[in-house]
């Protein structure tokens, strides 16, 4: 299956249209076996874009992520990859973690994209992202780490991850280069992004809105709730119409917004409903039917 690349922003790099994030893996899960599934099947299905952070899957899955990379001889050039760091979480890896915090020093983000560098074995990074903005920290020195960064190549691309309208604001404000991402989470079971400005800035910015849980993390599929059960009724009933199975159709909402499904499952079928959204175009009022569907 071909999946055509797509510029992430006026001043991004090109990625799949859909990519795959590692966000919700646990530790258990983190084996090169299931990666290795994982990235595989991302492969064959045309998805070439990987996120990860620092802490995914208890601070392991990018050391697992680069070694199978390596395993499977898949080319550098042939990857985009994104990681980020600032949002720390404790682990018995990290005991000087005590509690969920950020940190966007100069220290820290030096340090953890060396660290990134090491474990995904490569020698730089596509997109760099601050996951959360700490408001403790001098965000001059921020701006100037990542710019420096940037020159040095080590990174291609600087992004944010859930950065308010504000944040994101106050940060391009300091850092003289573009934001080429923010990770908003958006389906239709969360659509506040429309309402609090996130989406209409984003794309003031020239910048695709990057869809986190693009399918709830399962509930458009499985909750018995009732405003689940009725988005579920009629992407049903457009699954007929569309002939894809439902999830492709949430996913099809998504893009008809321009928005890049963030695939979080690590379930086959799952990962491959969303690959074959790519071939649904949504029309028009099903999307605003869906849209009045997710409403109370």
């Amino acid at each position: 299956m071909h999946m055509n690349k797509i510029y992430l922003s006026d001043s991004g790099p090109k990625v799949s249209p859909a990519i795959y994030g590692f966000y919700r893996w646990n530790e258990e899960e983190v084996t090169i076996v299931n990666v290795e599934r994982t990235v595989r099947l991302c492969l064959e299905l045309g998805i070439n874009t990987f996120d990860h952070a620092d802490i995914y899957g208890g601070y392991q899955v990018e050391t697992v992520f680069g070694k199978v990379i390596k395993e499977i001889a898949v080319k550098r050039e042939d990857l985009v990859l994104f990681t980020k760091c600032g949002y720390n979480v404790p682990h018995a890896s990290r005991p000087e973690i005590r509690i969920p915090h950020f940190n966007t020093s100069s220290k820290h983000i030096l340090a953890s994209v060396d660290q990134s560098l090491r474990n995904l074995q490569t020698d730089y990074i596509d997109v760099f992202l601050l996951n959360g903005l700490d408001p403790l920290s001098d965000l001059e020195e921020t701006a100037i780490t990542l710019r420096r960064l940037k020159e040095s190549g080590k990174i291609k691309s600087i992004g944010v991850v859930n950065f308010s309208v504000f944040q994101h604001q106050l940060l391009s404000s300091y850092l003289h280069v573009p934001i080429v991402t923010n990770h908003i989470e958006l389906n239709l079971l969360n659509t506040t992004a429309f309402d609090n400005g996130q989406i209409d800035y984003i794309k003031q910015k020239y910048i695709r809105p990057l869809a986190t849980a693009p399918l709830a993390e399962g509930r458009i599929a499985e909750s018995t709730d009732r405003i689940p059960l009725r988005i579920r009724g009629k992407l049903e009933e457009l699954s007929f119409k569309y002939n894809v199975h439902f999830e492709s159709i949430a996913i099809a909402w998504l893009n008809k917004l321009g928005a890049l499904p963030l695939i979080g499952s690590s379930n086959e079928q799952r990962i491959r409903h969303i690959a074959k959204a790519f071939e649904v175009d949504l029309d028009h009022q099903d999307w605003y039917e869906l849209y009045a569907a997710s409403k109370e």
